[in-house]
């Protein structure tokens, strides 16, 4: 959808416009920046973009209100996975209601919100408002929500008051999400030496190499699992510990020669409290590194740090805990196992909490969606919010 005339559009026309846009995280998200931004612009709102290292994508931040503290962020991400291989009964890339649902990729993760959100900052932009209204949309958080840093940067470097708490907009069925895991990837690439199998003392298989580091991430699961009990703040987490895990793996050449590659991630899922998995991961990859050059030293695993996304801790009546459970009435114990950019905000002194229309469950699944139902409680909240900011 265009909007010419620059009339304002209603949360369903946004988020049939964002969910026209393919914003796979592989490819730019610059055409659907540029809507938002001209949208804004033409609602009289200034923005701002902060570009990615290779120019080929954007973050966005804006403000309407005062320049005064307690203000509140709506972050959101732009970005989406893909439907490659998914068999969706409708055009992933247009908006389709039907039985009370609305279908689309990103429908429910997370466009709905980036819709209520910019309709939300529009709405409020002719309030009088006694706190401000800020707006993040993010790129990439669907490949390790690492390059939200950059925007989460620039909005404290600049002009803008620096906001009190952030609402990020993840489906929770609008339930209030205190604590979340963190996340670390680890890409591993053992480099062995190849000799025939019948030599094999005297090669490197990395393979099994490459097996012994992903049994330590077994053995790793085991000992969290057997400490008991888990930290309060892990506590909640269902399971209530930090996990390892290994989802792909390749290598080798044949069966009779010891494999000079193997490649695989290992991804930990960090309870908040207990952090530093992805330096043990390297610790430990060195440890078989050892073994590995006592017999070759030619022979050796090469890491890559892929992503690292920050635990969110819950803060026991934080500002943004109180606004949300002000907001929605919601006042039980939520926590989840995936990540968000909450925790990249709160490790730079922001109060956050998760709270966003639509159910997990549905995300990244063929044929997504999210319900009218849901689409609805979200932009009570949104009024809810401006009428709390304008006190």
């Amino acid at each position: 959808m265009t909007n010419p005339d620059g009339a304002v559009l209603n949360p369903r026309q946004i988020l049939e416009t964002l969910v026209a846009f393919p914003t796979v995280s592989r490819d730019t998200n610059l055409p659907l920046v540029d809507w938002v931004e001209g949208y804004l612009t033409a609602q009289g709102i200034p923005s701002h973009r902060v570009m990615s290292p290779c120019g080929t994508k954007a973050h966005l931040y804006a403000q309407v209100g005062p320049d005064a503290p307690g203000g509140v962020i709506l972050s959101g991400h732009t970005d989406v996975v893909p439907v490659d291989g998914q068999a969706w009964t409708s055009d992933p890339f247009t908006l389709v209601e039907k039985d009370g649902k609305l279908y689309g990729r990103g429908a429910c993760d997370m466009k709905g919100f980036d819709a209520l959100a910019i309709w939300a900052l529009v709405k409020a932009a002719k309030a009088p408002l006694a706190k401000p209204l800020q707006l993040a949309l993010s790129f990439d958080e669907e490949v390790g929500c690492m390059a939200v840093v950059d925007l989460v940067e620039a909005m404290i470097a600049s002009d803008l008051p620096r906001a009190e708490s952030v609402i990020v907009g993840e489906p929770s069925m609008m339930k209030v999400v205190t604590g979340h895991k963190g996340g670390v990837g680890v890409k591993v690439h053992v480099h062995g030496f190849e000799v025939h199998s019948s030599l094999q003392p005297y090669g490197v298989s990395a393979v099994m190499e490459g097996a012994r580091l992903i049994q330590w991430c077994n053995d790793m699961n085991a000992a969290n699992a057997a400490s008991a009990p888990p930290n309060p703040l892990a506590a909640p987490f269902d399971p209530p510990f930090s996990t390892l895990h290994v989802g792909v793996i390749s290598g080798g050449t044949a069966h009779n020669i010891t494999a000079k590659d193997c490649e695989f991630l290992i991804s930990a899922r960090q309870v908040p409290g207990d952090t530093g998995w992805g330096d043990k991961i390297v610790a430990a990859a060195r440890e078989v590194e050892i073994g590995m050059k006592a017999i070759r030293p030619e022979a050796y695993i090469e890491l890559d740090s892929t992503f690292g996304v920050p635990p969110l801790a819950p803060e026991m009546g934080g500002p943004a805990e109180t606004l949300a459970r002000r907001l929605t009435g919601d006042n039980g114990e939520h926590v989840v196992s995936y990540g968000t950019e909450g925790g990249q905000f709160q490790v730079r002194g922001y109060s956050a909490v998760v709270c966003g229309p639509g159910d997990i469950a549905q995300a990244h699944q063929p044929d997504e969606y999210l319900t009218l139902e849901q689409f609805a409680a979200g932009e009570v909240f949104m009024d809810k919010l401006i009428e709390d900011l304008c006190r």
